[in-house]
């Protein structure tokens, strides 16, 4: 039986692990942090449970599809509901979008918005699905090594619906003009890492899960996730080990000789980088090894970082929801201080989750578990000051825009910034949602797959194919799995 090791514990690696596992190899996981999970940890404090990432359960069926595939249902592991709203947009005091469970509902609440937009947010929808079944069947579950993975015939009947050369604004513009809902169909680019200007149109499938197939929720966090594929892994006989850093990846012969761990070194038959693959490249292997050199990822456009705060107040809120999206401020400028001048920015967007609106198990009773989450360019000065005044920000904000003023009520607040995804992920330039989606760094155009000068390392999570986000991570695990495997079978 042949070893391999997996460096990370977020979704790539465990799904890339359990997929290893199931293929016949020992699997050893090694994770620098105390918990699985990578950016979809969680912690615990008084009383309140806390989710320190992702938090939007889309795309349901990459789940699903995954679980079904190792004879297991996403309900062995942890209960999933759906959300009615699945999300509110905020745009002003007393003005907001609630997206309801039921696409119908919201066929009308568009068309009270605009004449003659509910049908065409059904046109829009209905291509959305068929890029989105296009893209599942035929595009994301590729290794793309090389532009021939995509020529086949269902892709080249497919190209007229995929939209790939447009750009999603002119594409929604082409449907809807009310701003309202320009800013709604345009939210999901957030995921993505983009603005929607350099967003492709192909994209507008994340529209058709988010609006049509749903947002859901699993009862205790989104970490169940994390810990269903931890007791999935254990089952197929993983071991993870924790609190284990590796600090060296040595080479010889063009293959990965032995991996340090805590001073330790380890022989290993094959290695999965499921840790930041900038880190891996640039710090663990000698540079005569990497695929890339530092100017390479100095010129790559990243998704954003974010700054984060975990909040427990002491009362019940009024007039938000699970999921809130504050677009009362200008999305262009706040994209520009992202992307194009990247700075602080003047009147940040923001997002607030209240989970405890959903589940009462992550909170006391009488109490809200809220996060807050601000949109920022990669590598910013992060600064306790900096934390502060816009943690000022948005609590202003949310009491001028919903009526509740929580500054009194704060019995825990943590907030996690730059600083903190570069220590506790080695994330490059801090950030937190891997490489943008743009044009130029889509399917072959992202970091490799696989080292081209060492046989047996391959890279796998959100800075490398399909992209960043928790399905396209699950999916990239499955990948990088199917391709050791296939590389280790053919050298032996």
């Amino acid at each position: 039986m042949k070893n391999i090791a997996v460096i990370g514990s977020g979704f790539a690696g465990l799904t890339s692990a359990i997929e290893l596992a199931s293929l016949g190899y020992q699997v050893t996981v090694f994770e620098k942090n105390s918990t699985a999970g990578g950016r979809a940890r969680n912690f615990k404090t008084n009383g309140f449970t806390f989710d320190m990432g992702p938090s939007w359960y889309w795309m349901p069926d990459v789940f699903e599809k995954f679980f079904n595939k190792h004879d297991k249902k996403i309900e062995d592991y942890y209960k999933l509901v759906k959300l009615d709203p699945g999300f509110s947009v905020i745009y002003s005091k007393n003005d907001q979008i609630k997206v309801p469970a039921s696409f119908d509902k919201l066929v009308d609440i568009f068309e009270k918005i605009e004449n003659g937009s509910g049908e065409k947010l059904k046109k829009f929808i209905n291509k959305a699905e068929k890029k989105y079944k296009i893209g599942m069947d035929s595009l994301v579950y590729k290794p793309s090594h090389s532009a021939l993975e995509f020529i086949n015939l269902k892709v080249l009947k497919g190209l007229f619906h995929l939209n790939v050369f447009s750009n999603f604004r002119s594409y929604v513009k082409k449907y809807f003009s009310n701003s309202k809902l320009t800013r709604l169909m345009e939210f999901p680019i957030l995921f993505l890492g983009a603005t929607p200007q350099n967003t492709p149109a192909l994209y507008s499938l994340m529209n058709y899960s988010g609006l049509h197939q749903g947002t859901y929720y699993p009862i205790g966090g989104f970490h169940e996730i994390i810990v269903a594929l931890s007791k999935l892994a254990s089952e197929k006989g993983v071991v993870i080990n924790y609190n284990s850093v590796v600090e060296n990846i040595s080479v010889s012969n063009n293959k990965v000789d032995n991996i340090t761990v805590n001073g330790d070194q380890f022989e290993f038959d094959g290695v999965v980088a499921a840790a930041d693959y900038h880190h891996v490249e640039q710090v663990l292997i000698d540079k005569k090894y990497r695929n890339y050199n530092s100017e390479y990822w100095e010129k790559r456009e990243m998704a954003p970082s974010s700054l984060l705060f975990y909040v427990g107040v002491d009362k019940k809120l009024k007039n938000v929801h699970h999921h809130n999206l504050f677009f009362d401020e200008d999305f262009d400028q706040h994209a520009k201080e992202i992307y194009d001048e990247p700075n602080w920015p003047k009147n940040p967007l923001f997002y607030l989750s209240c989970p405890s609106i959903t589940d009462a198990t992550i909170a006391p009773e009488g109490k809200e578990n809220l996060m807050f989450l601000i949109p920022l360019a990669p590598g910013l000065n992060d600064t306790n000051k900096m934390r502060e005044k816009y943690f000022n920000v948005v609590l202003e904000r949310l009491k001028k825009l919903t009526g509740n003023d929580i500054k009194s009520n704060i019995v825990y607040k943590k907030s996690y910034c730059v600083n903190d995804f570069m220590k506790d992920y080695n994330a490059f330039k801090g950030n937190a949602y891997g490489l943008a989606n743009t044009l130029r760094q889509t399917a072959i155009f992202k970091p490799a797959m696989r080292n081209i000068n060492i046989n047996n390392l391959y890279y796998t999570g959100q800075l490398t194919v399909p992209g960043p986000g928790v399905p396209p991570s699950i999916i990239s695990g499955q990948i990088v799995a199917q391709e050791i495997d296939k590389q280790l079978k053919k050298a032996s």
